[in-house]
C-alpha cells in the first residue's frame, strides 16, 4: 500500500495506515486520511479523490479561514464537519527568522491541547462511530492542527511514539509546495519565517512529553480532558485497526 497519495492540487494527503500496534493488531489501510485543505480540490483532481470513498471529513480549520478560502466540494453521501480546534491564533509566515520551529510548535500544540478539547472530543466521537470512514482530517497545510489529531489517534491506537512522530515529520516532504502555494496566495507579503511549512520531529517528540508531564499519558489526557470512555476508545480500535490474518 501506499501511503502518500499524489494530486495536483494537493500536496500532503496521505493514509494513516499500515502502523503496528502494541497489541499486535495494524492501522487500516484506506481508512483514516490527513490533507492540507481540500478547498483546493479541483477537477484535475476529484477522479482521484472520488476514488477513495470519503464518507466523512473533518476540517479543523477556523470558520474565518473556510469563508476566505472554501471547503470540499459537497456531493451525495459526505458528512462534513468543521472543528475548530485551535483557539488561539497565530501568524507564522511572519515570525522572525530567529524562532526555533520545534519548541515553539510544540508550545502551540500545547495551547490547542489545552483549549480545544470539545472540538478534539468530537473529532473523536466521529472516528469512533459505527460506518464513519472513510474520513479525512484536515487543517489549512495539513501540518499542525492536522498532524496533532492524527498523533493523538495513532497514540490511542497503540502506535509505538517514533512512529507517530515519523508519520508528523512526513510533511516535510511536502515543505516546498507548501511555500510555494502560500506565495501564490499572498503575492504582496513577504515570508519572514524559515520555519513555515516545516514539521520537525521535535515539535511533536516535545507535544508528547509535555501530554505525559502533566496528564501521566496520553491516554490520561483523553481520558481526563477528551472525556474518552472505554466506548469511544474500542470504537477507534474496531473502526480504524484490524487483527492479523487468522486472529481475532
Amino acid at each position: 500500500m501506499r501511503r502518500h497519495i499524489d494530486f495536483a492540487r494537493l500536496h500532503n494527503f496521505r493514509d494513516v495506515g499500515g502502523y503496528a500496534t502494541a497489541d499486535g493488531r495494524t492501522v487500516r489501510w484506506g481508512q483514516l486520511y490527513r490533507s492540507d485543505s481540500l478547498s483546493k480540490l479541483g477537477t484535475d483532481d476529484w477522479d482521484r479523490f472520488a476514488e477513495l470513498g470519503i464518507r466523512t471529513v473533518i476540517d479543523l480549520r477556523y470558520p474565518w479561514e473556510i469563508d476566505r478560502a472554501g471547503r470540499v466540494p459537497h456531493y451525495d453521501g459526505l458528512e462534513y464537519h468543521n472543528l475548530s480546534i485551535e483557539h488561539r491564533p497565530y501568524d507564522q509566515p511572519s515570525l522572525t527568522p530567529t524562532v526555533d520551529p520545534g519548541p515553539y510548535l510544540a508550545d502551540r500544540f500545547a495551547e490547542v491541547a489545552e483549549d480545544g478539547t470539545a472540538e478534539l472530543h468530537q473529532a473523536l466521537t466521529l472516528l469512533a462511530a459505527p460506518n464513519a470512514g472513510p474520513t479525512v482530517i484536515h487543517c489549512a497545510s495539513g501540518k499542525d492542527r492536522t498532524g496533532l489529531l492524527a498523533a493523538l489517534v495513532l497514540t490511542l491506537l497503540g502506535v509505538a511514539e517514533e512512529d507517530v512522530v515519523a508519520d508528523f515529520a512526513l510533511t516535510e516532504r511536502a515543505t516546498t509546495r507548501l511555500i510555494d502555494d502560500w506565495k501564490a496566495a499572498h503575492p504582496d507579503q513577504t515570508l519572514t519565517w524559515p520555519g513555515y511549512g516545516q514539521a520537525p520531529a521535535q515539535t511533536m517528540t516535545l507535544f508528547l512529553a509535555n501530554l505525559a508531564t502533566r496528564h501521566g499519558s496520553v491516554l490520561s489526557y483523553a481520558q481526563t480532558q477528551l472525556t474518552a470512555d472505554d466506548a469511544l476508545l474500542n470504537g477507534l480500535r474496531a473502526n480504524l485497526t484490524v487483527s492479523p490474518a487468522g486472529s481475532a
